[in-house]
């Protein structure tokens, strides 16, 4: 392991880890790199699995100096960026959404739709989220404030022969190209695609509503007519924004969204109110990093040019509120920031509101997942070659157990076959023969049973041999799952652990764990069939702890037994429903018997006992 380096400074900065080939693979900042490192060399119990895993792959760490903490997040967001190490979450910027853009550095620029952002002296708008509704609002701004559409060939040609083509007659040019505008003229219309791409409807409202009203005035309708056209036509484009805020604020909202390794992160820019654009990036999660970190980590990459820092940005906790984004952003605008947490008001449903987004990208993204044979071909054969399987495995299932203080304790196996879930085969058990508190033993009774099926009825059983058994739980569990296999000569089948909060698998006979490349499409598998099973064993014991409060609340009530308490339980749909029922409700079962009903009511109303009290009590 790594020795401790002696001289590390106190003053903040960014420190790197390599590993024996001289590769950085992890990068960090600290407001004190002394204070920071020392935590990495500690006594390795007290570590995460990921940190002790990152610190036996160390062979040395060098570290940067910076004046401040501020510095060194830059810093840290552009070595992550170069270097790409493997225990940093990696930001994946989704470049798939389309801008507007004009080129101001020509006298009459064209506004035209684009996916990247990176040429200087280009003014770009966005990004938006649909590009077939975007070139719906560009058509409706033609008519209201006509900027050529054209290209530079045809463009320079119209211009030759000094006769404007048909967008002009329709009213969708001001004609340029034939002088029939000058230049400043041409970059009112310019400043009004980019208001209006900013958010501020009202003043290009205010300005077509005064054009139509003074031609009229001067009786020249068809100016009017032009006027009130552009007018509808700017409703209509304007339509497409989202009202937000009726305080027409200038902010920012950033939420995030976690699911296992990965993380969506979602920008809403909000101008004069409306939602004008809307960015998405997913982040691979490497050390259990919070929102805030995410944030922290992700902000450079949000935020470039000063002139898109808003005054405001709102964030989905306090810590996230308190974080370095705060003071990153202030410096790149030149003036202050307000980062904020809002809990109640308009803001915080705007915030809800990109909460949602990104929970929506979290599921878009596995779906896409699932649904790709060719990422689902990739994650089983990545799997394999990292659990050095024979061949990659067709057949997964997985197995968890749940129960509360030991009391009604389940097992769960969800069955994964190709990537997919086969829920015709998942299976429930109930624990039969472990008393109390105890997984290990749990977990070799449900191993061991769900085995001996198939082991004992191979010829009729409808069920495959698995090619890999994934255990929820660390070593431990393992063993217990190996042990019923041994139980009944088994020994064929693979075996897997999946430690719940470090995700790193253990394989028999070796206690060093497997780490998944973050962000692989194999560990998203795994993470997703381990989150199943949880799911199926957590609805089931839900259900049996249900069922066994039902029937411990009604035990002793004469003439209910087990059909008639299901059959109550059914058709009044809880037991809180039930204690409310009146008397009536209860004669007007018809499979009822009266005198049951009654015991029944007065059983449920029956008071409570008394408490007892402290102090002495009466002779």
């Amino acid at each position: 392991m790594l020795a401790k380096p002696s001289g590390i400074p106190r003053q903040s900065g960014c420190y790197l880890f390599r590993n024996a080939h001289d590769t950085i693979i992890y990068v960090g900042k600290a407001l004190s790199l002394n204070q920071r490192l020392s935590s990495y060399f500690q006594n390795s119990d007290a570590m995460t699995l990921k940190t002790r895993a990152l610190m036996d792959e160390a062979t040395a760490v060098e570290w940067i100096v910076t004046p401040n903490e501020l510095d060194a997040l830059i810093l840290e967001n552009e070595l992550i960026k170069t270097n790409q190490p493997r225990y940093n979450m990696r930001l994946k910027d989704d470049k798939s959404f389309p801008y507007v853009a004009i080129d101001a550095r020509v006298d009459f620029p064209a506004p035209y739709v684009t996916r990247s952002k990176h040429v200087k002296g280009v003014r770009y708008f966005g990004p938006f989220v649909e590009v077939r509704a975007l070139r719906a609002t560009i058509d409706e701004m033609l008519q209201a404030f006509p900027l050529r559409s054209c290209t530079t060939h045809k463009f320079n040609y119209h211009q030759r022969v000094a006769r404007p083509c048909l967008l002009y007659d329709i009213g969708k040019c001001s004609g340029p190209c034939a002088n029939l505008i000058d230049k400043d003229g041409y970059q009112v219309l310019v400043n009004a695609w980019a208001r209006f791409f900013e958010g501020d409807v009202r003043q290009l409202r205010t300005l077509l509503q005064r054009r139509m009203q003074e031609a009229a005035e001067r009786k020249h309708y068809e100016a009017a007519a032009k006027a009130r056209d552009g007018l509808a036509a700017l409703e209509r484009a304007a339509g497409a924004q989202s009202v937000v805020l009726d305080d027409h604020s200038n902010l920012d909202v950033v939420a995030v969204d976690t699911d296992g390794a990965r993380a969506a992160v979602v920008r809403f820019r909000v101008r004069h109110g409306r939602i004008i654009g809307r960015t998405v990036h997913l982040v691979d999660r490497s050390m259990d990093e919070d929102d805030a970190q995410i944030i922290e980590g992700v902000v450079p990459d949000l935020y470039v040019d000063a002139a898109d820092v808003p005054p405001i940005v709102l964030v989905g906790s306090a810590a996230s509120a308190t974080s370095l984004a705060g003071a990153f952003l202030s410096e790149l605008r030149g003036a202050s920031v307000e980062v904020s947490y809002p809990q109640r008001g308009k803001r915080r449903r705007v915030l809800e509101l990109a909460e949602s987004d990104a929970h929506a990208v979290i599921d878009r993204d596995s779906l896409r997942r699932q649904s790709d044979y060719n990422v689902r071909s990739r994650a089983l054969q990545e799997l394999g070659v990292a659990l050095a399987l024979e061949q990659p495995p067709f057949r997964i299932e997985c197995f968890d157990m749940s129960h509360l203080q030991g009391t009604n304790y389940v097992g769960s196996m969800v069955v994964f076959e190709d990537g997919i879930a086969k829920k015709s085969d998942y299976r429930h058990f109930n624990v039969k023969e472990v008393l109390g508190n105890d997984d290990v033993g749990a977990m070799q009774e449900v191993v061991r049973r769900r085995l001996a099926y198939w082991y004992d009825e191979q010829s009729t059983s409808k069920f495959r041999r698995p090619d890999l058994i994934i255990i929820d739980g660390g070593l431990p569990q393992l063993h217990a799952a190996q042990k019923a296999a041994a139980q009944l000569g088994i020994e064929d089948v693979e075996f897997t652990a999946l430690a719940k909060r470090e995700e790193l698998l253990y394989r028999p006979g070796s206690s060093v764990p497997i780490a998944l490349e973050r962000g692989s499409e194999c560990l998203y598998l795994v993470q997703r069939i381990r989150d199943e099973a949880h799911r199926f064993a957590i609805t089931f014991h839900r259900s049996k702890r249900a069922k066994s409060m039902v029937a411990s609340t009604l035990q002793g009530v004469q003439g209910l037994g087990p059909a008639r308490r299901e059959r109550l339980l059914m058709q009044l749909g809880s037991l809180d429903a039930l204690r409310h029922a009146s008397l009536e409700e209860l004669e007007g079962l018809t499979w009822l018997p009266r005198e049951v009903a009654h015991n029944i009511y007065d059983h449920l109303q029956a008071p409570a006992p008394p408490k007892p009290t402290k102090g002495n009590s009466d002779e």
